[in-house]
């Protein structure tokens, strides 16, 4: 059984998140979900009214032997702007910030360093919240694997599939077979 890790990232839409990362060597799994909010067992629906406090994250379940922390968080910064507050292009709400949700303290130093790091990167500032992680609710099955499932839906082809391009071209080297 492998050791595995969590990091739980908020990236703006879960479906281009997933996808994304997913793809990386060492990741076991990336689970669509919400985290951040006050409501209790909260529903895609209620998430994208921005009452229930939830971000839309991927929890990701890696083996640190073969895909460190820090590599998630550069793969991160890449996935997405963490300079547009409550949202990723057209996507908007306080459901698609930016987030890092540390589940110890050696994330956390890691997650506030790489933020620094990352800020030279941007020509605005990084609006990340970096915050312990708390509850972390699955979202609804039909979330799972979105992107590859359904890429022919419009949203996927026009925002989803570019950015998995981007992505992976980026680090073609550190994706799986």
């Amino acid at each position: 059984m492998k050791n595995l890790e969590l990091a739980t990232f908020g990236a703006g839409c879960f479906w281009c998140t997933e996808a994304m990362f997913q793809d990386l060597k060492g990741v076991d799994k990336a689970v669509s979900g919400y985290m951040g909010g006050h409501v209790k067992n909260p529903t895609y629906k209620a998430v994208c009214t921005g009452t229930t406090g939830h971000a839309e994250v991927i929890q990701i379940h890696f083996d640190p032997n073969t895909i460190t922390y820090e590599t998630l968080l550069e793969a991160l910064w890449y996935a997405h702007d963490p300079t547009q507050l409550n949202r990723q292009g057209n996507d908007v709400g306080t459901q698609y910030r930016s987030a890092i949700y540390y589940h110890n303290d050696a994330q956390k130093a890691a997650a506030l360093a790489s933020k620094e790091t990352a800020g030279a990167l941007f020509s605005q500032p990084i609006v990340t919240e970096i915050t312990a992680a708390d509850t972390f609710y699955p979202a609804e099955d039909y979330h799972t694997d979105y992107f590859n499932l359904h890429g022919e839906n419009p949203y996927c082809s026009a925002v989803v599939g570019p950015k998995v391009k981007k992505f992976r071209a980026k680090f073609a080297k550190q994706l799986k077979a």
